[in-house]
């Protein structure tokens, strides 16, 4: 209760502040009077002094306003001079709040505070609110019409209404029209007008206005109010519902992404050379760190091109994985072709050296990767809704990669070796296909992808020794249910994956919706062990 009756006592100064400003547009106050007043013992004249400065729509106002709000605003023992004063070391630094220059620096003891109380405090910050509502900065506006739309109360209308005219931004002119529908809503004393706005107000699906409508439900008295008001949130409901699973689609389909970039070298080796790579998600890791080097030393010597740096680290990122993963195939797997068993535990033992590397070299906290301009940010559509910019471009990189893969696999003679040795192995080594070396280039093809989404994963996740094990296991499953070595059936896997997991989250839980989707996979490789989209390979033949 005394929290509630602090908001409405806030609410109520800034109301105050905001009917000083309208009913005196343009008021051309003595400004140098009201500091005088503002430093006087009366507080009744304090108070009359804070309306009328904010009254004056002064660009001096804000200044001097935040100042007395935060205590540093002085009187100088002197001459008396009203002063604003920050304390730095042992002295405290003023400046002219008429001029807004630098006058000199004194001892604290040479200046006495301007009292201020927290009856006055709050005075203060409602006239601030007045200064915001007409702000040259559109964000700084629309914050005041969303506080108005909270507050709801009659005598904000005419400055509201004043504002509202001189309103050029769409966007903030939506959000006045939305306070002053609330307003009329919730006080007005004329039934028809109280509907009208009720009905605009559907208009908006928001949960902010759907909270406003049930709390006008309880209080509503005339039939007719209510059946606007029923009608009201069943359309907001509906909208909010509808937008609920665009959100949730939207999710499914950004970590269908992640898990794309993740399984899609996976796929490759998988389907053409039958290896259990468990040292897969290191690979990926190797590419999130590459990403950490790359903007470290941008930062250091080259910080122009900070926004550049994930262009930058993709190839640099591609190539460190790559060569590690034709290192690894040259020095390990190819001994071990024939033997799942022992070919598993190899790389396992590989990933913890990989993830003890790392370790040692970078130390075992988490490094910062910071995203450049161009992906920071969101757009926050109706619903509540937002769409971060970093999944946005994750979810474009990772079509795009998947893009330049199937035209590897199609167009290049790479890529024609590559499905001839997964077809059949004996009949392309009698062709004169060194089979051995075009397993090395496709290991070490899909770890440069694995590097590549090392990228992508830095700028959403910890990039840390342990980045890739979070991914591994939804990789293989993505594969299996897929098809393995089939990018059409990995795409396909990952986005299903990905969009059936964040609508089951909402019903059973981040936890029990992966296990039921793990129960839901097993049941499916019963019916069909080779995956949505069976494509022949050695394992196969085997």
């Amino acid at each position: 209760m005394a929290k509630s009756r602090s908001f409405r006592g806030l609410v109520g100064a800034i109301l105050v502040g905001l009917v000083a400003l309208w009913a005196v547009p343009g008021h051309a106050a003595d400004f140098p009077k009201l500091l005088a007043d503002i430093a006087g013992e009366s507080f009744n004249a304090k108070i009359k002094a804070v309306e009328e400065i904010a009254a004056t729509g002064d660009p001096r106002a804000a200044a001097v306003l935040n100042a007395f709000s935060e205590g540093e605003l002085y009187s100088r023992k002197s001459d008396d001079k009203v002063v604003i004063g920050k304390s730095k070391g042992n002295v405290v630094v003023l400046t002219d709040p008429l001029s807004g220059q630098e006058i000199g620096q004194v001892k604290s003891g040479d200046l006495e505070k301007i009292r201020i109380n927290n009856r006055l405090r709050g005075i203060v910050r409602g006239a601030l609110g007045t200064l915001t509502l007409l702000n040259p900065d559109p964000a700084v506006r629309g914050q005041a019409a969303d506080a108005l739309f909270k507050s709801v109360s009659a005598d904000a209308l005419p400055a509201l209404e004043h504002a509202l005219a001189r309103e050029t931004d769409s966007g903030v002119r939506t959000k006045m029209e939305l306070a002053r529908a609330a307003i009329l809503a919730t006080t007005s004393g004329d039934l028809a007008v109280r509907v009208e706005a009720v009905n605009a107000l559907s208009d908006s699906a928001t949960p902010e206005v759907a909270n406003l409508l049930r709390q006008l439900q309880n209080s509503a008295k005339d039939k007719k109010l209510e059946d606007a008001i029923h009608a009201g949130l069943k359309t907001i409901d509906g909208k909010l519902a509808l937008w609920r699973h665009v959100g949730d689609l939207y999710r499914g389909i950004s970590l269908g992404s992640v898990l794309l970039l993740a399984a899609v070298g996976l796929a490759i080796t998988f389907g053409v050379m039958g290896v259990i790579n468990m040292a897969h998600g290191e690979l990926v890791m190797l590419g999130a760190y590459t990403t950490f080097v790359v903007q470290s030393f941008i930062r250091t010597h080259v910080p122009e091109l900070f926004d550049y740096s994930i262009v930058i680290a993709v190839p640099l990122a591609f190539c460190v994985a790559g060569a590690f993963g034709i290192a690894i195939e040259r020095g390990i797997i190819r001994y071990l072709y024939g033997r799942p068993l022992e070919t598993l535990l190899a790389t396992w033992g590989l990933s913890l050296i990989l993830q003890q590397l790392v370790r040692t070299v970078f130390g075992p906290t988490n490094q910062e990767v910071v995203s450049p301009s161009w992906m920071s940010g969101a757009v926050e559509l109706t619903g509540g809704l937002v769409l971060t910019y970093n999944r946005m471009w994750i979810i474009l990189f990772s079509l795009i990669v998947l893009g330049l893969l199937a035209l590897v696999l199609r167009k290049t003679p790479l890529g024609l070796q590559m499905r001839a040795v997964t077809q059949n192995r004996t009949m392309a080594a009698s062709m004169g296909i060194r089979t051995g070396w075009i397993d090395a280039l496709t290991f070490g093809l899909g770890s440069g992808i694995a590097g590549v989404a090392g990228v992508a994963l830095s700028q959403i996740d910890n990039v840390s020794p342990n980045l890739g094990q979070a991914y591994i296991i939804d990789s293989f499953l993505v594969v299996v249910f897929g098809g393995v070595g089939n990018l059409w059936g990995t795409f396909m896997g990952a986005f299903g994956l990905g969009i059936i997991n964040k609508f089951l989250e909402p019903f059973a839980g981040a936890v029990l919706g992966k296990i039921l989707v793990l129960i839901a996979i097993i049941l499916f490789i019963q019916v069909r062990p080779r995956g949505m989209f069976a494509l022949k390979g050695r394992a196969v033949e085997a």
